[in-house]
């Protein structure tokens, strides 16, 4: 284990103790709010002291075999002991190494997920609708619930734009790195002579704001219009005026609402979305002004602005930031998104490792 990681653990160690002794005072429960504070703090703390524990006990365990090898009788013991000794010991550095990594605490939230056509016309609109498709049936495959908020359907199918709720456990933390320009390379349905286009969408996947957390909006900020929703619905839905867009004059972000009869009820929905939108772009700005190198999430939608490609021909996607190459496209559209999301978060978990121990 490297000696940064063993002088953090180490601390966590020593922390426990001092938990410990402050939970066990008598006056602990006079301070109900400090008590509660502490109580989690423990059980945190508890969870890595105690995969320390067992790391050591498994090295004790591990020098111990290795001078029964001189005995020629345990000698193949010793070896068996050995072999699973440094077994364990891997597994539990690398549990380690994850539970030392710094948390987001957005990564538990709901998210709004946002897919717009961009470069490639009808085509795009196309590829957005397959997008929406695949990140519904992933969301059902995680036992999440997707909620389509609003919707503007293209002429030959697909979506210029659409926006979706998906709550669940974790929903934030496995979709965030789904944001960013969405490439696709196929022979489009409307093309006649067997020719490969390139088109592209732009996915934005944005924290549900906690209720407490959200920013505040002066109500006299906004301006808010009624409209009749364009998507499916039967009769009552499209003849009267229940949908909700709300523009934020200040910034000029708007959201819209249309999925529920009640005005009332897409209003609220469109505000969620508003808010979310508004405190994604306060912290856009706090990190480019902290110089994070981060880029937007919605991108310009050219062709060039892209972190992943979908080549149909080649059955191929890649996604160009960890280089990850699949000949799965098939499976993949179908909501098998568990391995890209996978590969994204261990590089993410990486490099997180690598900065903690320049920091160290």
């Amino acid at each position: 284990m490297k000696p940064f990681l063993r002088s953090q653990l180490e601390r966590y160690a020593q922390r426990l103790s001092e938990l410990d002794f402050l939970l066990s005072r008598e006056d602990i429960m006079a301070d109900m709010k400090q008590f509660m504070a502490l109580s989690r703090e423990h059980a945190e703390v508890t969870q890595i002291a105690g995969r320390y524990v067992r790391y050591q006990q498994r090295e004790a365990d591990l020098a111990a075999a290795q001078e029964m090898l001189a005995d020629a009788d345990m000698a193949e013991m010793a070896r068996e002991e050995i072999d699973a000794a440094r077994a364990d010991i891997g597994t539990l550095e690398a549990e380690l190494q994850r539970l030392l990594l710094p948390r987001d605490p957005d990564d538990a939230r709901n998210a709004f997920l946002e897919i717009r056509a961009g470069t490639g016309g009808d085509e795009s609109a196309l590829f957005a609708g397959d997008l929406l498709r695949m990140y519904t049936r992933f969301a059902e495959s995680q036992g999440w619930k997707a909620e389509l908020l609003s919707e503007s359907p293209s002429e030959l199918g697909g979506f210029k734009e659409v926006v979706l709720r998906v709550e669940g456990d974790s929903v934030y933390g496995q979709l965030r790195f789904e944001s960013g320009g969405h490439r696709v390379q196929r022979v489009p349905a409307t093309e006649t002579q067997g020719r490969i286009h390139t088109s592209a969408c732009t996915v934005a996947v944005l924290p549900e704001p906690d209720e407490a957390q959200a920013v505040q909006i002066n109500p006299a900020d906004l301006r808010i219009d009624t409209f009749r929703a364009s998507g499916a619905g039967g009769q009552h839905i499209n003849k009267t005026d229940s949908a909700v867009r709300i523009t934020h004059i200040p910034t000029g972000i708007v959201a819209e609402c249309q999925d529920d009869r009640s005005q009332h009820r897409n209003k609220a929905k469109a505000l969620q979305v508003l808010s979310a939108r508004i405190q994604e772009k306060e912290r856009s700005e706090q990190a480019a002004k902290d110089a994070a190198m981060r880029k937007g999430l919605i991108g310009s939608g050219d062709r060039s602005d892209r972190i992943r490609t979908y080549n149909f021909p080649q059955g191929r996607l890649t996604d160009h930031r960890i280089n990850l190459t699949l000949y799965k496209l098939g499976f993949i559209m179908e909501g098998d998104l568990r391995e890209v999301v996978q590969a994204l978060q261990h590089a993410r978990e990486a490099e997180q490792l690598a900065e903690l121990e320049v920091t160290a």
